[in-house]
């Protein structure tokens, strides 16, 4: 399946799943998806971490609750982008984001994954897909809306710039560009 193929079954799910209905920051959730799918392409990211971006709330996350899919049907995300796309999706879906941002950069980077209770250690590149991502996400938000940026952009800079070593230049740059940043 090509590139758009894989692009159009996974916005046929994602609006089956009715994420144009579901209010997000900026508009619907399909809207930030796609924003932050947008974004990662910008940044240069692969076809994987793009498509990722595009689906990475397909099992709700640690912030987001809301799940389009159940785990039980992950085949069916499999099908529509892939194998390594979809597992980045749920290594995503899968952080508990107070167990796991505090270590992300360390030599090992804990990680543990919420649906489970599993602490693992990811490889640098899957550490560096997640801050990508992640970074994505909450630029997108951040970006989008001011009450946002004006409560959380202070701990979010902080967060990114302690992932700063996972960050690509072009993510770095919208980092700062987004919080105000002049250079770290």
């Amino acid at each position: 399946m090509s590139e758009v193929e894989m692009t159009a079954e996974a916005l046929a799910i994602l609006r089956a799943a009715g994420a144009e209905g579901i209010e997000h920051p900026g508009g619907t959730l399909l809207a930030h998806l796609q924003r932050v799918s947008a974004l990662l392409a910008s940044w240069g990211a692969r076809s994987e971490l793009v498509s990722a971006g595009l689906c990475h709330a397909f099992y709700g996350t640690d912030g987001f609750p809301v799940a389009l899919l159940d785990l039980g049907h992950r085949a069916k995300l499999v099908e529509a982008i892939g194998v390594e796309a979809e597992a980045l999706v749920y290594f995503y879906a899968s952080c508990d984001r107070k167990s796991s941002y505090r270590g992300l950069t360390d030599v090992r980077g804990t990680f543990v994954d919420r649906f489970t209770g599993t602490w693992m250690h990811p490889s640098l590149n899957a550490r560096r897909d997640f801050a990508e991502l992640t970074a994505a996400n909450e630029l997108d938000i951040a970006a989008i809306s001011p009450d946002v940026r004006i409560r959380h952009g202070a701990n979010l800079l902080e967060l990114l710039t302690r992932w700063r070593p996972l960050l690509s230049e072009p993510a770095w740059a919208h980092c700062r560009s987004v919080l105000g940043k002049a250079d770290h």
